[in-house]
């Protein structure tokens, strides 16, 4: 069931997530739920507390070539436990921020661990599109929007455009 996307400024975006104690069936669903909602956005990752639930759980897909199989990941309380020196800039995005982009430098590669909707304890290492993606996801769980990677002027421009934007929704 695809689910509402909370807009910035939104007071539960800014919120530190608490981590999930146990993996239940309502986690699964909500973990579907937030795929279902990622994919028609359309977008590669979305974090719990865009869609209103202040839990430690994104999920992600950052592939993106054509004719290639999707690959879908589910992250329960995930950490990053090592992170490059060398980094990386990239234009990010994001679905609580929509039609908004700006330059972000975070780290070129990291280590994660994380839950499984398995159960089971998960390492991996992420480079490119999937590194930038994954610590934009986990920074949601944390409170952080990719705009708080900005100055104090962007970062206001970019949340006068939401408080417009929102209004401009309310309205239709």
């Amino acid at each position: 069931m695809k689910r509402p996307i909370l807009i910035h400024p939104d007071p539960r975006l800014k919120k530190v997530c608490a981590p999930v104690p146990e993996i239940t069936d309502d986690l699964r669903r909500l973990a579907s739920d937030m795929l279902e909602t990622m994919y028609d956005a359309p977008g590669i990752g979305l974090a719990a507390p865009q869609v209103g639930v202040l839990s430690r759980l994104i999920v992600l897909d950052c592939v993106k070539a054509e004719g290639e199989a999707p690959r879908p990941l589910v992250m329960v309380n995930p950490e990053v436990v090592a992170a490059s020196e060398e980094t990386r800039v990239y234009e990010e995005g994001c679905l609580s921020i929509p039609e908004q982009y700006a330059e972000v430098t975070r780290p070129s590669e990291v280590e994660l661990r994380w839950i499984g909707l398995d159960g089971e304890e998960h390492h991996e290492g992420f480079g490119g599109l999937w590194a930038t993606c994954v610590q934009h996801e986990i920074d949601h769980l944390d409170g952080k929007l990719f705009i708080d990677h900005l100055g104090a002027m962007r970062r206001q421009l970019i949340t006068r455009k939401m408080i417009k934007f929102k209004r401009e929704q309310a309205r239709a």
